[in-house]
């Protein structure tokens, strides 16, 4: 019998046992996300006093552009699609459907590369050198990595927690190398994978005759509307500066900057949380199906985990928020030096530890949301998102006008908090027929909101007399009466949200000592 016709695998497996491996991979995720991205914040505190703003505003903004633009079109739609559902399918089928991936890269990367080339404005090549050859380099680097999607379909959907990769090349190298070292041993029976040998995953026309899943395909076309106006409510601000040129190169850079130290915790905490508990809600929950018609142990054990996911994130967001305001300065020049502490940097990091807030609920309410919707509902949300498109470019284009580049960030608030209002919507009327509130999680503590206002006004006023232009030593002070707010914050946590430390306590915490030892 065929690996892609066996019934068994996660479909089968009890919610407890999803639950207790979503939260093993977040927890996996999290530590190589802050292991990369602190080696990574090390090298870019290291080039910033070698490089020019210019430099970093080509790369950072137009070339780190164009590479996640061509991943994001080639694959965004296929990996929402084919983690959807049960495990219990034709996995040919499944497998065809994203080797569409790579051909679909390639046109991107041909199409895109020659807008960045010839449509839009080439830097001066005194200032910035080679840049035709950075857009050639970044866009085989995406078509590359798009070789490794029918290996991380196949890890992600059965839960190999361990199998966390390197980029491009090596991704495809190590998947490929893990999976034909897992065909040779006994763990590919004990895992129930539905693929037998390696070539099962290249195309190849099923027994059925049939080349793809039509049910996939038409779900990964919905994806692909719904994650085309993502990609532009996500990328928005570097569509706009790129295509409009509302900010010069160097503005650009510093801008870069900013956003990518404001949204360290969002890619390094929030990002692996939305990814593995998406799929989580994807596996326990089906899609288009009434919460009375579906098991209601599963049901409660949903709403209890977005529940405290929401209370998590919305805890993490409210503590940047507060002590962010205090901070950003002395951040900004500890890592860069001058060059991003004067001027709107600090104004810049301030307003984005507030969008980080927002970004942390919004994440994860969507990512409930994504993993519940049906086919129609998906559809119907995709006209909602191409208002919200078109909303956010033009607000984005007037504020900055207005604002200059912290106009970014308040179009990005505003939008965002129109995409958090209509997840809370669909949420509600989702849960309204049964007995569980998981918004509660929205709401801390009365006692715990009186704490973060009082630490915000120690640290604003230790800003004011110890920040950040007196010396190392007034510095040093100013960071000691951080720790011991930031300290008071955490004991009122641990005191006031019981249940949300033990979820934490049961479903993160063993997961990590376990893989420690």
């Amino acid at each position: 019998m065929r690996g892609p016709e066996s019934p068994t695998g996660p479909a089968s497996r009890p919610g407890p046992e999803v639950l207790g491996q979503a939260a093993r991979l977040a927890s996996s995720g999290l530590l190589l996300q802050v292991l990369f991205r602190l080696i990574t914040f090390g090298l870019n505190a290291f080039t910033l006093r070698f490089l020019s703003k210019e430099i970093i505003g080509i790369v950072n903004v137009r070339l780190t552009l164009l590479y996640s633009t061509i991943t994001f079109l080639a694959r965004e739609a296929f990996r929402r699609a084919c983690l959807s559902g049960s495990t219990n399918r034709n996995w040919s089928q499944t497998f065809n459907l994203l080797w569409l991936t790579v051909p679909l890269g390639l046109f991107w990367s041909l199409f895109l590369g020659w807008v960045w080339s010839q449509i839009l404005e080439v830097p001066d090549p005194n200032v910035v050198p080679s840049y035709g050859v950075g857009v050639a380099a970044f866009g085989l680097s995406a078509v590359v990595e798009l070789l490794g999607e029918p290996f991380w379909i196949l890890a992600q959907t059965h839960m190999l927690v361990r199998l966390k990769l390197l980029y491009t090349t090596v991704l495809v190298s190590c998947y490929a190398i893990h999976f034909m070292k897992l065909m040779s041993s006994q763990q590919s029976t004990k895992k129930s994978l539905p693929i037998s040998r390696m070539t099962d995953l290249l195309p190849h026309i099923t027994v059925k005759g049939t080349f793809v899943n039509w049910k996939e395909a038409k779900l990964t076309w919905s994806f692909f509307q719904q994650s085309f106006l993502k990609q532009i409510l996500t990328e928005g601000e570097r569509y706009v500066m790129t295509f409009l040129n509302v900010l010069n190169f160097g503005d650009q850079g510093i801008y870069d900057i900013v956003n990518n130290l404001g949204s360290l915790v969002a890619r390094l905490v929030f990002l692996p949380i939305e990814e593995s508990f998406y799929i989580f809600f994807a596996k326990v929950l089906e899609r288009g199906k009434s919460v009375k018609l579906q098991k209601q142990e599963d049901i409660a054990m949903a709403a209890t985990v977005l529940e405290s996911l929401l209370k998590l994130v919305l805890l993490v967001g409210l503590t940047i928020t507060v002590f962010g305001y205090s901070y950003s300065q002395l951040a900004l020049d500890i890592y860069g030096g001058s060059m991003l502490s004067t001027g709107s940097g600090p104004i810049l990091l301030r307003c984005y530890c507030l969008y980080v807030l927002l970004l942390a609920v919004n994440g994860i309410t969507e990512c409930f949301t994504f993993a519940s919707m049906s086919k129609e509902e998906v559809d119907r949300y995709n006209f909602i998102m191409l208002a919200l498109s078109f909303t956010f470019l033009l607000s984005s284009y007037f504020l900055t006008k207005w604002q200059g580049s912290v106009g970014f960030i308040f179009a990005n608030c505003f939008n965002m908090g129109i995409r958090i209002a209509q997840s809370i919507r669909y949420i509600y009327r989702y849960f309204r027929e049964s007995p569980y509130r998981p918004l509660a999680g929205l709401l801390p503590s009365p006692f715990l909101i009186v704490v973060y206002v009082l630490c915000g006004v120690v640290t604003g006023i230790s800003e004011v007399f110890l920040c950040c232009e007196r010396g190392w030593l007034t510095r040093l002070l100013h960071i000691i009466v951080g720790v011991l707010c930031l300290g008071a914050t955490l004991v009122t946590v641990f005191f006031t949200e019981t249940k949300l430390i033990f979820f934490i306590r049961t479903q993160f915490l063993p997961k990590y000592i376990q893989k420690k030892t």
